[in-house]
């Protein structure tokens, strides 16, 4: 199930991530990067206070996708290694949720169908394009339920979420 687009005001948040390039699909990266960065922060003490994330910066599927795979956390990190600690801005959001089981293609429709509304409502969204790409300020899905806590996939809730300019 796909949730209508909206759009709503978040505050800042922070984040430790581990970056990387793959090509799509990229599902076996994911859980290792999730489980490396949840690692590191135990490592220091420190936990997770959100939800894990993937940070797409980004989105041409026709190549190697750049992308942030992390856990968000209470106060700024300064990573180290592969760790990487960054803030994504307070601001307002284009958002749909999904729910549904990670593998086939529930997420590539919720995007789409974000994208999509977007573009019908002229929301602008906070990006830029260098060397013909584009790069995107905030772009990201937060998997808000655990799978440890709910068994069922269908119960299985991402957040899909675009800073937009407004």
């Amino acid at each position: 199930m796909i949730t209508e687009p909206k759009l709503i005001d978040l505050p800042t948040k922070h984040f430790a991530v581990v970056r990387l390039q793959a090509a799509f699909p990229f599902g076996d990266l994911v859980q290792p990067a999730h489980q490396e960065v949840n690692t590191w922060l135990k490592s220091k003490r420190l936990a997770p206070s959100g939800a894990p994330i993937i940070r797409y910066l980004t989105t041409d599927m026709s190549t190697k996708l750049d992308m942030e795979i992390g856990w968000q956390v209470a106060e700024p990190v300064e990573g180290d290694g592969r760790i990487n600690g960054i803030t994504l801005p307070a601001g307002r959001y284009a958002v749909i949720s999904y729910f549904g089981p990670y593998e086939g293609d529930g997420l590539y429709n919720a995007n789409r169908e974000l994208v999509e509304w977007i573009a019908k409502n002229n929301i602008p969204c906070s990006k830029k394009v260098i060397d013909g790409v584009e790069w995107w300020d905030a772009r990201y899905e937060s998997y808000e339920t655990d799978p440890g806590d709910e068994p069922d996939p269908q119960k299985w809730q991402t957040d899909v979420l675009f800073l937009t300019e407004h």
